[in-house]
């Protein structure tokens, strides 16, 4: 319930932003007897038959302003910045050799020896 609340309260907002002048041209209709009667510029001009026409000129020509206020508000936040980096290099490490690595254990020294004797060893011959 909350959220369609919200949501319905948002598109209004975002319609009666976008159509304002409508929004004025509405009031003035729906109003049209009282704002003749009480704010009405040219109240005591009868002559001229203004009934209102002039409050109405006057609220259009605020809201013509406000639109273009906005706008200029809305021009200043779309300001775009520009970023500019240099191209990365890519430059590749050279390998370096290390010093031979020292360790504290002695090298293993393999000593093994064979007792082969190449008098004894006679493979078996072919009979045939």
């Amino acid at each position: 319930m909350f959220k369609r609340f919200t949501a319905i309260l948002l598109l209004v907002t975002l319609i009666s932003s976008n159509f304002s002048l409508f929004m004025v041209y509405a009031g003035f209709q729906m109003n049209r007897n009282y704002i003749a009667a009480t704010l009405c510029v040219n109240k005591n001009r009868p002559w001229m038959h203004c009934n209102g026409k002039c409050y109405f000129m006057k609220k259009i020509h605020q809201a013509e302003e406000n639109e273009k206020k906005q706008e200029a508000k809305d021009n200043l936040n779309r300001l775009e910045v520009s970023f500019f980096q240099e191209p990365y290099r890519f430059i590749p490490v050279t390998p370096q050799i290390l010093q031979a690595v020292r360790s504290n254990f002695p090298e293993y020294n393999y000593q093994y020896k064979s007792s082969y004797l190449n008098a004894i060893f006679r493979p078996p011959k072919q009979i045939a």
